[in-house]
């Protein structure tokens, strides 16, 4: 017998190469006064925003340029870029456009939702666990989101992450009524990111599909994506850590991050998501990097509860990576065990590849920190985690990793 379940994904979903000339009659489907806003300057200095702004100005819609956002958003960011909405005034046929990393985003989403949910005096009113447990109500503004990396799949969630550092916390602002009403995946935007960012939000999109796959709260038609994720994104992996301009591989990863999001959106996350939330408040670790840096740990503490999936992982590496049979962890016949441990190295093998380092030590966190990390990596990722962590287990985890 199957669970009852509940699925979202957005409303429409448009993929493929060059696919970004199609945005001014996406937009036009919304709205016609399109306010956007961006990630990267460096959409700025290669034209792609100017190229952007005339397709949707011949499509008849009005463009406002309302934020860049180059880090992960904060309460502050969220705040001023609704206030600045509300200022011009917001009007029937509005929309936002986000074209950029997750940052930028989730950023569009957060005030998206903001610009018509006026009962509050702050984005912080509405963040789980740290607000005044204020809802999103009101549908927020339509938007359109568009990614230029692959690897966050906030592209397709329902949820913005916001930080703080005074007081430290990464929460998110969360409503079924927050998935983009439009999704434009263009791959060719990806080809340009340098080879850390192609490192960091692909192996973000690799850990979401994984810890979405073994999740306690798993659903049937995200577990079916997941596994198609990460047939496309292991190898994909292994071919951009030695050619960043492969477009096979580029159109792998953004379809992959994609169904990361689906998935993540759905049947939740785990451990390592649980910490790289930590990280990124404590130490200021990139979110990709630090969900990397974890996601052996994950598999070890996982490997038990999870083996079934985790050994047909390994089993399907092989071939995979390289079209047939190439090891024993590839036989059916092979232990869960030996399949299990073929899967790890695989992680292992990718992370080496593009340099990921494996300490915590390595990414400047001090010893005296970790007390603080454990207690911060608590939330509704670590709640999805399918095997349940002790405060004192979590602690001496990060303790071995260190």
């Amino acid at each position: 017998m199957l669970t009852p379940y509940d699925f979202f994904a957005p409303q429409r979903i448009v993929f493929g190469w060059g696919r970004r000339s199609e945005i001014g009659t996406l937009a036009k489907s919304l709205g016609s006064r399109a306010f956007i806003v961006s990630g990267s300057r460096t959409l700025d200095a290669n034209g792609t925003l100017d190229e952007l702004s005339r397709l949707l100005t011949n499509a008849g819609v009005t463009v406002e340029r309302l934020a860049t956002q180059t880090r992960e958003p904060e309460v502050a960011d969220v705040d001023a870029a609704t206030t600045r909405l509300r200022d011009i005034g917001v009007r029937e046929g509005d929309l936002l456009i986000a074209i950029g990393g997750g940052s930028a985003i989730d950023l569009a989403k957060a005030v998206s939702a903001m610009a018509t949910n006026t009962h509050g005096t702050s984005v912080l009113d509405f963040l789980e666990g740290v607000g005044k447990g204020l809802k999103i109500d009101r549908p927020p503004l339509p938007l359109l989101a568009m990614p230029t990396t692959a690897g966050t799949g906030t592209e397709a969630t329902k949820n913005a992450v916001i930080s703080s550092y005074d007081p430290p916390f990464k929460k998110s602002l969360r409503s079924d009524l927050m998935i983009p009403k439009v999704v434009l995946v263009d791959p060719e935007l990806t080809v340009s990111l340098p080879r850390n960012i192609t490192a960091y939000t692909g192996m973000d999109a690799i850990t979401q599909l994984i810890e979405s796959l073994i999740s306690r709260r798993a659903k049937p038609i995200p577990r079916a994506l997941c596994w198609q994720g990460l047939e496309l994104a292991i190898p994909a992996m292994f071919k951009l850590s030695c050619d960043l301009t492969h477009r096979a591989s580029r159109e792998a990863m953004s379809h992959a991050a994609l169904l990361s999001g689906i998935a993540l959106a759905n049947s939740g996350l785990g451990f390592a998501h649980g910490v790289a939330a930590s990280l990124g408040i404590q130490a200021k670790v990139p979110h990709g990097l630090a969900c990397a840096v974890m996601l052996p740990s994950a598999l070890s503490l996982n490997r038990e509860v999870a083996k079934a999936d985790l050994a047909q992982l390994g089993r399907h590496c092989d071939q995979w990576l390289r079209g047939k049979p190439a090891s024993p962890s590839s036989d059916e016949k092979c232990s869960d065990d030996l399949a299990l441990i073929h899967f790890q190295d695989v992680v292992q093998s990718l992370n080496q590849r593009f340099r990921i380092p494996q300490r915590l030590s390595e990414l400047g966190v001090s010893r005296e920190q970790l007390p603080a990390l454990a207690k911060g990596s608590r939330g509704n990722s670590m709640d999805g985690n399918p095997c349940d962590v002790s405060d004192d287990a979590l602690l001496a985890i990060l303790e071995r990793v260190w």
